[in-house]
C-alpha cells in the first residue's frame, strides 16, 4: 500500500506541447522507477492504540514500534468492515505517513462516530498490517473555547535545545543573484540576496541549498572541437555573494550542462534545466573533480571540507531523471569518487529524493556498491518528516540526515502557503523533528522563484519565507520564533482538551534565567488552513518558582499579528501594491512583543492567553 497520495495523470501529451507549468503538473507525480530492490521488515501494528475526543477533535496515541520509520493512520465510518478502513487524508498532497506517536483527526464531522486503526511503516512505500480499530466522535465545538493547562518544570536541569532549522536554508537558483530584472517592480537579484542575508542574520542559518548549479546559464562546461571547456567564474560569482553573506554553499551538482548530456532536450522548469544523464561518464567526472579543486583553491581546503556535496535532485521524479534508477545509481557511484579524489574528507551524500524515496534503496546500493554516503538526503511537503533513523540503523550506516527541502505543500502557487497555517505548521514540523534529524530546511527563502514562471502577484501562494516587496510571511515570523528560545530546553507537563497535540508547546531557559515558552494551536488538515472556531483554545501556562517581580511580554502571531496575507486582504491589495500599500504592508513585518500580566499564587507565576486556530505565542519571562 502506497503511503503517498498519487495524482492520476491522464494524458502528457507532447512535452513540446506543454508551458513549463502545465509539463511539470503533467509529470510531478511519475516516478522513474518503482521496482522493488531491498527486502523491508514486516512490522506489527502500534500497541496501545487510544482515542480521546475533543472539540472538533480526535487525538489518537499508541506505542512505538522499533524499525518504524512512521505510522499511517486509517478511518472508516463506525461499525464498517475492516477492508473500510483507508488512510486518512490531511490534504498535504505528499506522504500521509506521520513519524510521531500521535495524530489529530480534524477531518472528521464532529458527532460521527468513525473507527481508527493504524499501521506500521518500515518504508516510505510499504505499509504492514493495520491494527485494531477503537471508535470515537470529535465533539461540536462550545461558545467558550477549552482549556489547556501547561506547567513547565522551571528548575530542571533541562537538556540542549536541537535547531534543526538553523543548519540549512533553500532558494532559487543561485545564478538568480546576479539577476537585474524587476519581479514586481523589484530587482530580483539585490531582493534575493537581502532575503538570504535575512535568514542568516535574524534566524541563524548556516548554509543555503538551491538546484542548477551546473545549469548553463553559468556556462560551466562547454565543448570546442569536441573537447571539454571548463569555466566556474559564473559560479565564483554567485558563492561570493553568497559567501559574503555570511552563509556557505550545499553544492547540489546539477542540472546537466547541454554539451555534456545523452538527451539535452529533456528538460524541466521554465529556466530548462537539463535531466539526462551525461553522454560521457569520464567527461562528468572530469568536470566534478575540477569544480571541487577550484572551490579548494578559491575558497580554501579548509572552508570546503565543511560543505555538502549533494548528487542530483529527485531522481526518483521523472520530471527530474530521464533515466533509471540503475542509472542514476550510476551517477552517484561516479560523482561521489570524483568529489573523493579531491579529498576523501570531503562530504557526499543523496539520495535528494522526493517524498522520502529511495534512502532504502541508495544504502543498499552502496553497501554493495561501495560508494560513499555520507549523509542521507530527502523531501517531504505537508507533514512532518519521517524518521529515517531505523533505515540508517538496518543498514549499519552512520550517515547524517538532512532534509533538504521541506514546506508545507508541494504544490506551486498554492494559497496556503501565504498565511498562518503555514507558520504553525513548520512550528510542529520543527519540533517534531529535534533530536532525530541533523538539519530540515525550509523551501526556499525568498518569493522570487521561477521554476514555473515569475510571481504574478505579490501573494501568489509562492514558497518563499518572505514576499517580493522583502515582506515577512507568517513562516518566516514562525522561523524567527523558534531563533528566540534559549539553549536549554525544559519539559512541560500538559492536560487538557487538545494538550500536546492540537496545543504544542517548546519551553526553554536562557542563560540569565529568563525563560521563553512557545505555543501554538495547529492541525495538518489543510482543510482547516482558514481556522475553525472549534478548534480555539484558552491556554493557562503555570510556571512554579517564578517570583512575584518577574516581568512577562508576549509575541503573538495570528491573523492580527505578522499575516501579510490578511493585512493585504484588508487594504484591498490587488496583484500588486501601490506606494502606499507596500507601506502599510510594512506593518506585518515585524512582530511587536506585548507586556503581559502575571498572577502569583502558592509560588507559581500564571499566564492565561487566548490561543485561536491556527496562531501561535512567544512568552518571555524576565524574573
Amino acid at each position: 500500500m502506497s503511503t503517498g497520495i498519487e495524482r492520476t495523470v491522464e494524458d502528457e501529451g507532447s512535452a513540446g506541447d506543454r508551458t513549463a507549468r502545465e509539463d511539470w503538473e503533467q509529470r510531478i507525480s511519475l516516478r522513474s522507477d518503482q521496482r522493488d530492490t531491498t527486502a523491508v521488515p514486516d512490522l506489527p501494528p502500534p500497541a496501545g492504540l487510544t482515542a480521546r475526543a475533543g472539540a472538533g477533535h480526535v487525538t489518537l496515541r499508541w506505542q512505538p514500534v522499533d524499525g518504524a520509520v512512521g505510522y499511517l493512520v486509517h478511518r472508516a465510518p463506525a461499525g464498517s468492515p475492516r477492508a473500510a478502513l483507508a488512510p486518512v487524508d490531511h490534504h498535504g498532497g505528499d506522504v500521509l505517513a506521520i513519524p510521531d506517536t500521535w495524530y489529530v483527526d480534524t477531518t472528521g464531522e464532529p458527532g460521527t462516530a468513525y473507527d481508527y486503526a493504524v499501521a506500521s511503516v518500515p518504508t516510505v512505500t510499504e505499509c504492514c498490517a493495520v491494527g485494531e480499530p477503537v471508535t470515537a466522535a470529535a465533539l461540536p465545538g462550545g461558545t467558550v473555547a477549552p482549556e489547556v493547562a501547561l506547567v513547565v518544570d522551571t528548575a530542571a536541569d533541562g537538556a540542549p535545545l536541537p535547531r534543526p532549522w538553523q543548519p540549512m536554508i533553500g532558494s532559487e537558483r543561485l545564478s538568480q543573484l546576479l539577476c537585474e530584472d524587476l519581479s514586481g517592480g523589484r530587482e530580483i537579484g539585490t531582493e534575493l540576496t537581502d532575503a538570504l542575508r535575512r535568514v542568516h542574520d535574524e534566524i541563524g542559518v548556516a548554509t543555503v541549498r538551491a538546484h542548477a548549479i551546473l545549469h548553463d546559464d553559468l556556462g560551466v562546461y562547454r565543448e570546442v572541437d569536441g573537447e571539454p571547456v571548463h569555466d566556474f567564474t559564473g559560479i565564483d560569482r554567485v558563492y561570493d555573494r553568497i559567501m559574503a553573506i555570511g552563509l556557505r554553499p550545499c553544492v547540489e551538482l546539477g542540472f546537466m550542462p547541454r554539451d555534456l548530456a545523452g538527451e539535452p532536450e529533456r528538460t524541466v522548469f521554465e529556466y530548462g534545466g537539463i535531466i539526462s544523464p551525461p553522454k560521457d561518464y569520464d567527461r562528468w567526472a572530469d568536470l566534478i573533480s575540477a569544480l571541487v579543486r577550484h572551490l579548494m583553491e578559491r575558497y580554501g581546503r579548509d572552508e570546503v571540507l565543511g560543505w555538502d556535496f549533494e548528487v542530483w535532485n529527485e531522481a526518483n521524479l521523472s520530471v527530474f531523471w530521464s533515466s533509471t534508477r540503475d542509472e542514476w545509481m550510476r551517477l552517484y557511484d561516479v560523482t561521489a569518487a570524483a568529489v573523493k579524489a579531491v579529498d576523501p574528507r570531503l562530504a557526499v551524500g543523496g539520495p535528494s529524493s522526493a517524498a522520502a524515496g529511495w534512502v532504502d534503496e541508495l544504502l543498499e546500493h552502496a553497501h554493495h556498491s561501495g560508494a560513499p554516503v555520507d549523509f542521507v538526503t530527502t523531501h517531504t511537503y505537508g507533514n512532518a518528516p519521517l524518521d529515517v533513523r531505523p533505515t540508517l540503523k538496518r543498514y549499519r550506516s552512520t550517515a547524517r540526515i538532512v532534509w533538504t527541502e521541506w514546506g508545507v505543500t508541494p504544490t506551486h502557487f498554492n494559497p496556503v502557503n501565504d498565511g498562518v497555517s503555514s507558520a504553525t505548521f513548520l512550528l510542529h514540523g520543527m519540533r517534531s523533528s529535534a533530536g532525530r534529524l541533523d538539519a530540515l530546511s525550509y523551501w526556499v527563502a525568498s518569493d522570487h522563484f521561477e521554476e514555473l514562471g515569475r510571481p504574478p502577484r505579490m501573494l501568489h501562494g509562492g514558497f518563499g519565507l518572505i514576499t517580493v516587496g522583502g515582506i515577512a510571511k507568517a513562516r518566516y515570523h514562525a522561523l524567527h520564533l523558534l531563533s528566540r528560545l534559549g539553549p536549554t530546553q525544559l519539559p512541560v507537563a500538559a492536560s487538557g482538551d487538545g494538550a500536546d497535540s492540537l496545543v504544542q508547546s517548546w519551553a526553554s531557559r536562557h542563560d540569565d534565567g529568563s525563560l521563553s515558552i512557545l505555543v501554538w494551536n495547529h492541525t495538518l488538515d489543510q482543510h482547516k488552513a482558514a481556522g475553525d472556531p472549534a478548534l480555539a483554545r484558552t491556554v493557562r501556562l503555570a510556571l512554579p518558582g517564578v517570583a512575584p517581580g518577574a516581568t512577562a511580554e508576549v509575541t503573538r502571531l495570528d491573523a492580527d499579528h505578522g499575516d501579510v496575507a490578511t493585512l493585504a486582504a484588508r487594504l484591498g491589495v490587488a496583484d500588486w501594491p501601490t506606494d502606499e500599500q507596500w507601506e502599510q504592508l510594512r506593518a506585518a513585518d515585524t512582530l511587536v512583543p506585548q507586556p503581559a500580566k502575571l498572577r502569583h499564587a502558592e509560588g507559581t507565576a500564571v499566564l492565561e492567553l487566548d490561543l485561536p486556530q491556527p496562531s501561535a505565542a512567544l512568552v518571555r519571562v524576565t524574573t
